[in-house]
């Protein structure tokens, strides 16, 4: 089981999340036009700290796919995570960027929202690398961190139905994320806002140790 974690803010809390066993460890790239975005420099200063063993995502807010292409070239992740409205960057937009970028893995976000979901996820078949589904408030810019689950019958419905590996968010913590898991069987599972410190200053570690472990037992 994939174990993802969000916003990683430094070097050190990286190193801690490792050790942990988070798989795949994120941070939010951009400049500054979004909030929690890190500047290039501070991304590629916690990337750098890393094993080869733990992937590196960048989780790219925006639709501007210029300053896309300056995050791969400059940032170099394993993993570029597109959070943008889906008909913001769409799957041709997504189909351009691997074009541009094959050594770059691309997750793409879907949010679950009713039946239309489970044709949007199709529409990445053979395109996107992952796809992570994520809740979704009406009238945000961008998919996820709302800290909500969502319909978990529609996330599992997708599982189902495409071959893209899943990653399962939406309000994930320890508390709920073995039930998540036992009712939609993703591939991976990711945590942000329920493994957050209370006073929104990076990770709680508490949390995402036991994240971490409820998610990978047996």
């Amino acid at each position: 089981m994939i174990v993802q974690i969000y916003e990683v803010q430094n070097p050190e809390e990286a190193k801690e999340l490792e050790r942990l066993g988070v798989d795949h460890i994120g941070v939010v790239v951009g400049k500054g036009e979004h909030p929690n975005e890190l500047s290039f420099e501070k991304a590629k200063a916690i990337f750098k700290v890393l094993s080869k063993n733990t992937k590196k995502v960048a989780l790219f807010l925006s639709n501007k796919l210029g300053e896309l292409y300056e995050i791969i070239e400059e940032v170099q992740p394993d993993i570029l995570h597109l959070c943008a409205l889906p008909q913001d960057i769409t799957a041709e937009d997504v189909r351009k960027i691997k074009q541009k970028f094959p050594d770059v893995k691309i997750m793409r976000t879907i949010p679950v929202i009713d039946e239309k979901s489970i044709d949007l996820a199709k529409e990445y078949e053979g395109i996107a690398d992952y796809l992570l589904l994520d809740s979704h408030r009406k009238g945000d810019f961008q998919v996820g961190a709302t800290g909500k689950t969502h319909n978990w019958q529609i996330s599992k419905k997708i599982v189902e139905t495409v071959k893209t590996p899943v990653i399962l968010a939406g309000g994930l913590g320890p508390d709920n994320v073995r039930k998540a898991i036992e009712i939609v069987k993703p591939a991976g599972v990711d945590s942000k806002t329920k493994t957050d410190r209370g006073d929104g200053k990076g990770k709680d570690l508490g949390k995402v140790k036991e994240f971490v472990k409820r998610a990978k037992q047996n």
